[in-house]
């Protein structure tokens, strides 16, 4: 075959060596997303549910249960009928702000479509299992107090006003994302907005009938260890299924999600046991918790020293600014929600600006971004989602006051929410 023939062909073939890149599934980066949503919702049924259920008192234990299942559900419509969409859609001229409803009912997402290089279905329930959680948190602020349909009418109002723009502002393209603010997996859309809002639903609805002068200690100890474990394992996909691979980033992120629980958990028990000679399970427990709320945003940016010192900050912070809203301040945030998620959420965003840093083993920043300039729009980060959660929450809870009534009466609290609002016990020990 002469060179001129030979030449031919070759223009005749695709120049597929040139063109552009096409994406296509990687089978890899899907199965490891679908196993990080199941992880993910574990973490609220049945770990949140359980953990925060063996918190309460016996008469309530069913009403947490009740709560936590109901909300799954509930946003799981919204999230099918307009929920992904306002979060992750295209808003046109109004997109730094909010996403548009061109996906609403996943409209034009199909078994082949996808998002990068996983499918964009598996992506979007991925996503879901955040929308789900963020609500089930904020269970605790309120716990042993609100009426169940109260609960509904906030999970639907909450989740439409103030966590699907703070989504979208984060990580569906927003001004946040705009900016160049660092939240990896959910310390301002998850924690500090769980946090602020849990805040505020204990100051509007007032102290549990007996709070503080009562004790109002765990029912179940055994419950809350297991909760709390479910919590553990189910953070890593929380954390590393962000990574939405199954790649160095997802196990780098994998690795300082469990430096942080470790050191928290550690650095709270440290702590409790100097000040009060022993070191107790709901301590190391909840240091655990107050290290991977607090490593969240952080945790694929940073190296295993990252999370490890975040982490050990996180379990000493967290239990002063427990003790700050119980006993000086005497908030009746029932399960800590505040000082545990949205105390660690705003210290590990803030952190995530610092620990980034190739110095602190972490992957650096964008060219021309330095780590004053990027802790200056993590404190944007912050005070955005604090304001925007707090404000919308109260007038949520005011309105809902209005219309349907918050709070159970004094004689019903007495008898607790399990008999009250759902004709059941958790117990029948007779």
């Amino acid at each position: 075959m002469t060179f001129s023939w030979m030449l031919v062909i070759l223009l005749a073939m695709p120049a597929t060596g040139w063109a552009e890149p096409v994406t296509a599934l990687n089978m890899a980066n899907t199965g490891w997303l679908l196993t990080a949503t199941a992880l993910v919702l574990f973490m609220t049924l049945p770990g949140l549910a359980l953990f925060y259920g063996g918190l309460v008192r016996t008469k309530n234990v069913l009403s947490i249960f009740m709560q936590c299942f109901a909300i799954t559900c509930v946003v799981s419509v919204m999230w099918l009928i307009y929920g992904y969409a306002m979060a992750f859609g295209d808003g046109g001229a109004w997109n730094g702000l909010i996403g548009g409803l061109d996906k609403g009912f996943l409209r034009g997402i199909g078994p082949d479509t996808l998002k990068g290089d996983i499918p964009e279905t598996v992506f979007s329930m991925f996503q879901m299992t955040f929308a789900i959680i963020t609500p089930a948190l904020v269970v605790g602020g309120f716990a042993e107090r609100m009426r169940f349909s109260a609960v509904l009418w906030f999970t639907i109002l909450w989740v439409t006003f103030v966590y699907l723009p703070l989504c979208h502002w984060v990580w569906g393209g927003g001004w946040l994302a705009a900016m160049g603010f660092m939240d990896f997996a959910g310390g301002s859309v998850v924690h500090i907005n769980a946090g602020i809002a849990a805040l505020v639903a204990a100051l509007v609805m007032g102290k549990r009938r007996g709070f503080p002068t009562s004790m109002m200690l765990p029912h179940n100890m055994t419950m809350v260890f297991t909760g709390a474990a479910m919590l553990w394992v189910g953070w890593f996909g929380f954390n590393a299924g962000s990574a939405l691979g199954a790649n160095g980033a997802a196990g780098m992120t994998m690795l300082a999600t469990h430096m942080g629980a470790a050191a928290g958990s550690i650095s709270w028990m440290i702590v409790e046991w100097l000040r009060h000679g022993k070191a107790s399970v709901l301590g190391i427990v909840t240091g655990m918790v107050a290290g991977l709320g607090t490593v969240t945003p952080a945790s694929g940016y940073i190296g295993p020293i990252g999370g490890l010192i975040i982490g050990a900050i996180a379990g000493v912070v967290c239990y002063f600014a427990t003790q700050l809203v119980k006993r000086k301040y005497q908030i009746d945030d029932s399960l800590d929600v505040s000082p545990v998620h949205g105390v660690g959420g705003v210290v590990g965003t803030i952190l995530t600006g610092i620990f980034a840093s190739p110095i602190f083993g972490g992957i650096g920043y964008p060219e021309g971004v330095t780590m004053a300039s990027q802790v200056w729009v993590q404190c944007i980060g912050v005070m955005a989602t604090l304001l925007w959660s707090g404000l919308l929450t109260v007038v949520i809870l005011k309105w809902i006051d209005s219309f349907v009534g918050l709070r159970v009466s004094r004689d019903e609290e007495t008898e607790g929410l399990d008999l009250v609002l759902h004709d059941e016990r958790g117990y029948n020990l007779e």
